[in-house]
């Protein structure tokens, strides 16, 4: 299994009933367990998780019961056990090396399984309403999280746009809003946006105490994604650094920056933190500034060892 992807649920399909076919009751995660050893999972795949915690695996594989369950294939004789019937032993036969999850909607259509898979309206979903392929395989858990990485991914876009429509100093303010936010300043420090025609090369100032002792230097520069920060603006920034005597700063831009000035920025004994565009508005969502949270999603599950 190394260098390829996890199993999805369906890849889990005829594994789960090769586990049952000999007509044993078996506990729902020993099933799990026994089915994802024929993948030979690293330690690193086995450790991959969905946002609550639970390993990928045996969320795909607990769907894959699941499924399999609504379909007829397998029945469940006492509380968290299962067993093979006739159905799945019926479709191990005609698949031995493994059904997808096309194939298997259609072989195993009608009755329980059709509501399960459109429980609103009953009826057979519209070709056209289909899931892509690339989606189809995911468990629920998984498509509300890829979902929500589209929908962020379009508005770090939005994010970067608005940003670059407003003036310079509506962007200064913002990032330092941002490093507020993200607990830079305390909460007796303060962030102080320099004068644009006399910055030295400076935007903003962050207090780390009230009495200015401790001090974070900002630089930000709003650019075109086309427009990359080079070597010589942040080479520019360090010389202003050393002239406030400070030994850290922040440079922050809405595109990104050349190699040559990650190399610099890595290299002198100044500590210069670089954040592009894309991180920048990473910060910002995780932040909460220049977002707001439209709506909360709470999913649930069953709770096995409630049932064990």
């Amino acid at each position: 299994m190394t260098g390829r992807k996890l199993p999805t649920f369906d890849d889990y399909f005829i594994p789960v009933l090769r586990v049952l076919a000999d007509g044993e009751v078996r506990k729902r995660r020993d099933i799990v367990e026994a089915a994802t050893r024929a993948f030979g999972l690293s330690e690193e795949q086995r450790g991959q998780t969905i946002p609550s915690g639970e390993p990928v695996y045996l969320n795909r594989g607990n769907w894959a019961i699941t499924h399999l369950n609504k379909a007829g294939a397998i029945e469940s004789p006492k509380r968290a056990h299962w067993v093979i019937t006739e159905v799945g032993s019926a479709l191990l036969e005609r698949h031995p090396d493994g059904i997808n999850f096309g194939d298997f909607k259609r072989q195993m259509s009608g009755g329980q399984y059709q509501a399960f898979l459109a429980p609103a309206a009953g009826d057979v979903l519209p070709e056209e309403h289909s899931l892509p392929e690339e989606l189809a395989t995911l468990t629920p858990f998984e498509l509300v999280e890829a979902g929500q990485q589209r929908h962020e991914a379009m508005v770090r876009e939005q994010l970067l746009t608005r940003l670059r429509q407003n003036d310079p100093a509506f962007f200064e303010d913002a990032v330092l809003e941002l490093l507020i936010a993200m607990g830079y300043g305390g909460s007796l420090g303060k962030a102080t946006r320099t004068q644009l025609s006399n910055d030295g090369g400076i935007d903003g100032v962050i207090d780390q105490d009230a009495l200015g002792l401790s001090r974070i230097y900002v630089q930000a520069k709003r650019y075109a994604s086309g427009n990359s920060v080079g070597r010589p603006e942040i080479q520019a920034f360090v010389g202003a650094l050393h002239g406030a005597q400070a030994n850290q700063g922040v440079f922050l831009t809405t595109s990104s920056y050349t190699p040559n000035a990650i190399a610099y920025a890595a290299s002198v004994p100044t500590r210069v933190v670089l954040i592009d565009g894309p991180l920048l508005t990473q910060l910002m969502i995780k932040h909460g500034v220049g977002v707001q949270v439209k709506r909360t999603v709470q999913m649930v599950e069953i709770d096995e060892d409630f049932f064990e």
